[in-house]
């Protein structure tokens, strides 16, 4: 490849992919404003990461561009062009509780930067593979009408459902349930590009992320779980399970597992993909049994509050069937469970500020 273009370059997984792919294309652009410390402050800031970047890969190009600016967007476009063979758009407000308190700035930089790149992609490089990360929470709250049982420590869903055995899968309706206004802006962007692909015959897949997770992460309060767990764990903060009596349940995948889906779609694209990408039942926990592996590894009993009222849209039982995509990609399989992943986030934490 010559170059890759990567948006929401300094992220969790913005960063990931773009050192995954800095060892396979000549040049890695990347895209990153740091907006995450717009959105929640100054612990969230992607910068350290940024910083990282620039100093470790030679081949890395970094812009300090917003999505939302076409004209920025336009000269940086200009100058690659054709020589762009993969967009990996990273770049979002993730966080369904912001939403709600800065509604036109989400749909502005979900909805509308999408726009922008998908239509920059269109004119300057028609032929590259571009990968979106989406978000389960385009289902809305559509899973809490399944069928839940109630165990010690988590809930699940019932034996005799056809989701038990490999979780939701990409025909759970997106229609008729709350989604939050994040999950609305991720809706518009996802369906662009679905049509982008299916319209214009471009090269467009959509990943429909579950929690996205990993030691790069700048986990903060109303975005990144397994990372600001941790980060409770270790520095004795308070922490606040929102409803469901901490049974709610999560599929988490790696940020480097992630990336590993992005590498086979590119290898082998089509047009307006859409694959469920998370956890799935290998990579899966309540958060109360994610607060007891937190514990379990730093030695610390986390100080817990549980609140009856919970998140609005949120999901009480979330698992990805990862089917469709091992279905049309067979060679790829996850590697790092929420276990494993906990104890990298911790031995980061370590080495860098939290």
């Amino acid at each position: 490849m010559k170059t890759v273009l990567i948006t929401g370059a300094g992220g969790l997984v913005g960063g990931t992919s773009t050192r995954y792919f800095s060892h396979l294309a000549d040049r890695v652009v990347g895209i990153d404003n740091d907006m995450r410390k717009v959105f929640f402050g100054e612990e969230a800031s992607t910068s350290w990461h940024v910083r990282q970047l620039r100093e470790e890969l030679p081949n890395y190009m970094h812009h300090n561009t917003d999505i939302r600016d076409q004209q920025a967007l336009e000269r940086i476009f200009n100058e690659h062009g054709n020589d762009i063979d993969l967009i990996v758009h990273t770049a979002a407000q993730p966080s369904h509780d912001k939403a709600a308190q800065i509604p036109f700035l989400d749909f502005e930089v979900n909805a509308n930067g999408t726009l922008n790149l998908l239509e920059m992609a269109r004119q300057h490089c028609p032929k590259a593979v571009f990968i979106f990360t989406s978000t389960n929470k385009v289902y809305g709250d559509a899973p809490n009408n399944l069928p839940l049982v109630e165990l010690e420590t988590r809930w699940e869903v019932a034996k005799d459902h056809p989701y038990y055995e490999h979780g939701i899968d990409e025909h759970m309706t997106i229609d008729q349930s709350k989604h939050s206004l994040f999950g609305a802006s991720k809706v518009a962007a996802d369906i662009m590009v679905q049509e982008y692909g299916r319209y214009f015959g471009m090269n467009t897949g959509v990943f429909r992320g579950g929690c996205l997770t990993g030691p790069k992460h700048s986990g903060t309060q109303l975005h990144g779980f397994l990372s600001y767990l941790m980060k409770c764990a270790m520095d004795n903060r308070p922490y606040t399970i929102f409803g469901y009596k901490g049974k709610q349940v999560r599929d988490n995948i790696h940020s480097d597992d992630l990336v590993t889906m992005f590498d086979a779609f590119r290898k082998n694209p089509k047009q307006g993909a859409v694959y469920n990408a998370g956890g799935g039942r290998f990579a899966n926990c309540s958060m109360l049994e994610a607060i007891g592996l937190c514990e379990k590894i730093t030695g610390n009993k986390l100080n817990i509050t549980l609140s009856d009222q919970n998140r609005a849209g949120d999901h009480i039982w979330y698992v990805s069937d990862l089917s469709r995509f091992r279905s049309d990609y067979p060679q790829w399989h996850p590697r790092y469970g929420i276990a494993e992943t906990l104890v990298q986030i911790h031995e980061e934490f370590r080495k860098r500020p939290h």
